[in-house]
């Protein structure tokens, strides 16, 4: 008599293990994207992340594989003040047109070259050995276009649920990070994973 309860518990015992095998997180409230006709990928980071230093090489063989209908953005997550300054950082140089070489060696002056580069004054030198006039920065740095991109990124830190970076938004829909994925690998598996869903729902 009890068998059809055993098999229903065994069942749902399947069906929950198999969702807990999703290398990401399905979003309760998927957010909006910034332009519908692409798959977007968003990368949330910070400077200080040794895991984000270590996971550039990988993110930009990754880049290189996507199709034009996938759009890339990188947004520096902020969970505090400390982050914000960095996040600042990120803001000024795109406000000042500096590529991915400044964007690298800003990681490496963290990380390989042990720098501590938390504030205006110690930011505002590392610009300067990139050929940055001191002015130029710190106009940039305390902006009011940078003021507004920062908190931009400080809602949608709170918006996606992060809980730490590394961390991928793919349409708005999914997160993807160490802790669902499991590894640098699996990131980037279920990235394609996610990505190749998407392409394919929007055919």
């Amino acid at each position: 008599m009890r068998l059809p309860l055993l098999t229903g518990l065994f069942a749902l015992l399947l069906t929950t293990l198999g969702a807990q095998a999703e290398p990401w997180v399905e979003l309760a409230q998927p957010q909006p994207t910034r332009d519908p006709a692409k798959v977007e990928v968003i990368e949330f980071f910070w400077y200080g992340c040794p895991h984000c230093y270590h996971a550039e090489p990988q993110i930009a063989a990754w880049r290189k594989k996507q199709p034009a209908s996938v759009e890339f953005i990188r947004v520096p997550a902020i969970f505090n003040q400390r982050w914000a300054v960095l996040g600042r950082a990120y803001y000024a140089m795109q406000q000042l047109k500096l590529g991915e070489d400044v964007h690298k060696a800003l990681f490496e002056a963290i990380h390989r070259d042990r720098k501590d580069l938390n504030d205006e004054a110690s930011l505002t030198e590392f610009f300067a050995g990139q050929g940055v006039p001191r002015e130029k920065f710190r106009e940039a740095f305390n902006s009011f276009d940078v003021d507004g991109k920062l908190g931009r990124a400080n809602q949608m830190t709170r918006a996606y649920g992060l809980e730490g970076v590394p961390a991928f938004i793919v349409n708005g829909k999914y997160r993807v990070d160490g802790t669902s994925a499991g590894s640098e690998e699996g990131m980037f598996a279920a990235l394609d994973q996610l990505v190749a869903k998407e392409l394919k729902a929007a055919e």
